[in-house]
């Protein structure tokens, strides 16, 4: 059993709902980045999703393409988010860390280093948003060889023929994207996820995360009521922009962290 598979049934027999945290990988620099990286677990995040710079993302909204340019413009790379992780593993090897962000930096760092060194850096998952079922063969046959779970995206417009496709090859947990639009743009109708994730369920046994549109305490709180875990991106990454670097950016993010996880 992998550190995914671990924590869901953890979470299953607590009787709770996770949460999924999000940060970019050097965001604002690699320093407070790995601070706020390592602190995570302590404030109650369950999972950790560690978004890999990309300078034209097409899922991501304002918040999280600022927090791209600001650790790409203080040097970010590939190289240096696997570092993180890395680090992250000497002092944590249970808090399960997913890579999340587009092909064209895998492409370019090569796929078989890209999977190795993740494997080397004690990486869980995958979560590459621009790349469909039927063009990640090669990427999922890497990763699946080293225990890597490759986690994909379902929508509110996924229709089941889709999932079906979905389905095949998906591993760790399913990451429902609960609007239609880029992250932190809008708020979820939680009627309307709540009926499509009922119908997801009655073809899979996978977990299923919620986010995008999960901002407040409020929003992870009755989108516990559906999901397995919830995912807050958009508004901790907004918390980093406020104070560029320093103490002040890390005690906010544990802050709201714990404030988070207490909602569950």
């Amino acid at each position: 059993m992998n550190r995914i598979e671990k924590k869901f049934a953890a979470l299953k027999s607590q009787k709770r709902t996770g949460l999924v945290t999000f940060i970019t990988a050097g965001d604002p620099d690699k320093n407070t980045s790995q601070e706020i990286l390592n602190r995570l677990p302590e404030s109650g995040a369950d999972f950790i999703e560690l978004g890999m710079p990309f300078s034209d993302p097409m899922a991501d909204g304002p918040a999280i393409q600022m927090a791209s340019n600001r650790a790409l413009k203080n040097g970010a790379c590939m190289k240096q988010t696997l570092e993180m992780v890395r680090a992250f593993r000497d002092q944590d090897t249970e808090t399960p860390v997913i890579l999340m962000g587009y092909f064209n930096p895998i492409y370019i760092y090569g796929t078989d280093r890209f999977i190795s060194d993740c494997k080397e850096s004690k990486v869980d998952g995958l979560i590459v948003v621009d790349l469909p079922p039927e063009e990640d063969s090669e990427l999922n046959a890497a990763a699946r060889n080293v225990d890597i779970a490759i986690i994909r995206l379902v929508t509110p417009t996924t229709t089941p023929e889709r999932l079906e496709t979905i389905l095949e090859g998906a591993s760790g947990f399913l990451y429902y994207v609960s609007i239609t639009g880029v992250t932190g743009t809008a708020s979820a109708d939680t009627d309307q996820v709540a009926g499509h994730i009922e119908d997801i369920r009655k073809m899979t046994d996978l977990p299923i995360a919620i986010g995008f549109g999960i901002k407040t305490p409020d929003d992870a709180a009755q989108m516990s009521r559906i999901g397995d875990a919830v995912v807050v991106g958009s508004s901790i990454v907004s918390t980093i922009a406020q104070i560029q670097s320093g103490e002040k950016a890390v005690q906010d993010v544990d802050r709201q962290v714990k404030t988070l996880a207490a909602a569950l």
